[in-house]
């Protein structure tokens, strides 16, 4: 390679979302993360929308699937939490498709559950150990 590469950050992964308000409706509404981007283009033809807990240097883009991808991914995202247990319980009463339970198989690997958005979606939340 002959010159520097000027690469800052993981800015956004991308997800499919076949039905992209309702993908919205839950991020924000269920997990709580804000809306930064909502935006149309090719003459509103497409639609381009990314969400992020609030102040998170990354966010996830929730995208069209690509003409015959997948409808829904295991994404490999992982969302820190500070209050698992409590997090847990109420994506469960939200009626969010979350694991039964919490897993747990000590350190260094820390506490963690999956959960599904609605298209399917699979992502992570954590709780790191000190």
């Amino acid at each position: 390679m002959s010159g520097k590469l000027h690469i800052t950050e993981v800015g956004r992964v991308a997800i499919p979302a076949a039905d992209q308000d309702r993908a919205l409706a839950f991020y924000v509404d269920k997990l709580g993360f804000e809306k930064r981007v909502d935006e149309t283009f090719a003459d509103g033809q497409m639609q381009w929308i990314e969400v992020a807990p609030k102040g998170a240097p990354t966010a996830i883009a929730l995208t069209p699937p690509m003409e015959g991808g997948p409808t829904s991914v295991d994404s490999g995202i992982i969302i820190s939490t500070d209050d698992i247990e409590a997090d847990h319980s109420a994506l469960k009463e939200a009626g969010v498709d979350v694991d039964p339970e919490i897993a747990r198989w000590g350190a260094p690997v820390p506490p963690m559950f999956r959960l599904r958005d609605p298209s399917g979606n699979a992502l992570s939340i954590v709780e790191p150990l000190e």
